[in-house]
């Protein structure tokens, strides 16, 4: 299962099935769907290398709890054409191993404030502040994302 470098060490040291598919009703473009941890809760969050941060859906956020930890930063950002206000904050996020280790990230992420603006969009796993601090291949034959630590 694990994927390793020429001189045995660890590329990745679990791996998740991931989904192929729209990421909502009105899409047609199929996207990467990981099942990702988040305040214990399971979601689904679109990977999406473009994205400057893991964006949480309010209502998942709010669900969750997250909406009252403490805020880093506030932000406005683009996000699908739409001009969002929002807070950063830190959680641990889980990747949850199908095949090998679990793997927790301390991950910086975008919540936008305003739930009806959000509507039916699911959340994103972005490369600042989750991605970077990974290791992480994708195998299409296989819908798997493999995955490890960066030491």
């Amino acid at each position: 299962m694990a994927l390793f470098f020429p001189n045995g060490d660890s590329f990745a040291t679990g791996s998740i099935r991931y989904t192929y598919q729209p990421a909502t009703e009105n899409e047609t473009t199929n996207r990467i769907i990981l099942p990702v941890k988040v305040a214990g809760r399971i979601i689904e969050a679109i990977v999406d290398t473009g994205a400057p941060y893991p964006i949480l859906a309010p209502r998942i956020a709010r669900q969750a709890g997250l909406d009252y930890l403490p805020t880093l930063e506030r932000k406005i950002m683009l996000i699908r054409g739409m001009r969002l206000d929002g807070s950063i904050i830190r959680v641990n996020m889980t990747l949850p191993a199908d095949e090998g280790d679990d793997l927790d990230v301390d991950a910086t992420v975008f919540i936008p404030d305003v739930e009806e603006y959000w509507g039916n969009f699911p959340s994103f796993i972005g490369q600042i502040g989750f991605l970077e601090r990974m290791r992480f291949a994708v195998d299409p034959a296989t819908d798997t994302f493999y995955f490890g630590t960066l030491s």
